[in-house]
């Protein structure tokens, strides 16, 4: 018998391998130095590996960890502050985000990862200007870190709807020295699970010369272009006073659409845009919850996968999706579309599950990686209870309903156990690679300073919110 570091058995798997979700019964993964080196019948696996550690539990689902594809998980920290508000990201985030310091969001980062990891994320793609410290904390913890370091030319402040936002091109300049220096120091280290992509914030962030300029150096170093496209109609007005174009066929012009791009959102994005994206090779993150609490708006995901392109899910910001919950994004996706397109059938749960796990890996370019559970791939998987209320009763025929609980159901309290390359994160409740009570305790203190620093710019910029607040409706 071969000794090795792990098996995990169950009596249910979700590899996702093949076109749906890879159903096998009574399974086991062996995984060793961080790689799954079989999957087969437990007494099979049993039979061919001494594993140092053994997890076999009855009444569980096996299956990949979720990819969290595009988050601001530093933004945890201004959980609730920015919903039921036009005018989101001036009205609603900028009064408060002034007021967050770099330390306020770390702690906000750490916090996000408590809520992500315990329901199931193990790849983070988060999007952020700390990455030297969060890149830090993805090693330190053990998580995957698919991470983007933000670049943009344009200083925070509020801008009224319609002002053209002013550009700092030292502002940028710095914010691409950080970056290159992030990726020459971060890209693959932790054995591998850190990998570091270019983030231009938006082509409405910075000007076209290092819009430009970012993807040179991001295609110099073989990694990709992480970027909001086509955000929402304050995008749009910006690109159309500055250039005098919408965004897609704006980038179309200058050679950005391709399968470097990771495009996010597509928020304000026409039919024929979205077709567009797809078909030059570049990717998708849907982010439902947010966008629909933000703008209202559901997203031309469908359209992009029928004209052949790759969605992954991601879950955005605790300021407009209000957590960082894959299984609450599945959900909403799902129910979004068919609500869009008054068909039951427009978006199934086999398919936003495929998105959140093996769909979400092709669409960030982990797909060789993680994703699935498949020989030669890494050893990230979780384990469902299946003895929750929201995953029973449990039918394995006519039908088995598995997937549509985890879609429809499921709220992750159901998932008991997280790990990485195969090292356990998350077990029965306990985080094993970070303090959970000191997270919680120092993001308790820091609300009352926030809130006091942000008063007279809230109040000064008079929002939704802020009149939600004089009538007591808040």
């Amino acid at each position: 018998m071969r000794s090795i570091d792990l098996v995990v058995a169950a009596p249910h798997v979700l590899t996702m391998e093949g076109e749906g979700v890879g159903y096998r019964a009574d399974s086991a993964l062996a995984v060793d130095r961080g790689r799954i080196v079989a999957l087969g019948p437990t007494e099979e696996i049993l039979g061919a590996y001494a594993p140092e550690r053994l997890i076999r539990r009855p009444r569980t689902l096996l299956m990949p960890g979720f990819v969290d594809a595009h988050c601001h998980m530093e933004l945890s920290v201004l959980r609730g502050l920015a919903q039921d508000t036009g005018h989101w990201m001036m009205y609603g985030l900028n009064p408060f985000k002034g007021s967050v310091s770099p330390r306020d969001r770390l702690w906000g980062f750490r916090l996000g990862v408590l809520e992500a990891l315990a329901a199931g994320t193990t790849t983070l793609g988060n999007y952020d200007d700390l990455m030297h410290q969060e890149a830090a904390l993805v090693e330190e913890m053990g998580l995957r870190g698919n991470l983007t370091q933000l670049v943009r030319e344009m200083p925070e402040r509020v801008y009224a709807p319609g002002e053209l936002y002013r550009f700092d091109e030292a502002y940028g300049r710095r914010d691409l020295e950080n970056l290159l220096d992030l990726f020459d120091r971060w890209d693959g280290r932790g054995d591998g699970r850190i990998r570091i992509l270019f983030g231009p914030m938006g082509p409405d962030f910075l000007g076209e010369a290092l819009l430009g300029e970012v993807r040179e150096q991001a295609l110099r170093r073989g990694t990709r272009v992480h970027l909001h496209v086509a955000q929402g109609d304050r995008e749009t007005e910006q690109m159309l006073l500055r250039y005098g174009k919408r965004t897609i066929p704006w980038l179309q012009e200058r050679g950005y659409l391709d399968e470097h791009l990771i495009a996010v959102h597509l928020t304000d994005a026409t039919e024929e845009e979205t077709r567009l994206v797809a078909r030059s090779g570049a990717s998708m993150v849907l982010c439902s919850n947010s966008i629909g609490i933000i703008d209202g708006v559901v997203p031309p995901a469908r359209t992009f996968l029928e004209a052949g392109g790759v969605v992954g899910l991601g879950s955005d910001q605790a300021p407009g999706n209000n957590n960082h919950n894959m299984f609450n994004e599945m959900k909403l996706t799902a129910l979004f579309h068919k609500i869009r397109h008054q068909d039951p059938e427009a978006m199934p749960a086999w398919k936003v599950l495929r998105m959140a796990t093996v769909e979400g890996a092709r669409a960030v370019g982990l797909g060789d990686r993680v994703g699935s559970l498949e020989e030669g791939k890494r050893g990230d998987f979780i384990l469902v209870d299946l003895q929750a209320p929201t995953m029973m009763p449990l039918f394995v025929r006519p039908m088995r309903n598995l997937v549509p609980n985890l879609v429809y159901a499921a709220r992750g309290n159901e998932v008991c156990l997280v790990a990485v390359d195969g090292r356990v994160l998350y077990e029965d409740g306990a985080f094993l690679t970070l303090d959970a009570e000191e997270v919680r305790e120092e993001v308790l203190r820091l609300a009352d300073p926030i809130g006091e620093a942000s008063e007279e710019t809230f109040r000064s910029v008079r929002g939704t919110n802020f009149r939600f607040m004089e009538e007591g409706k808040l």
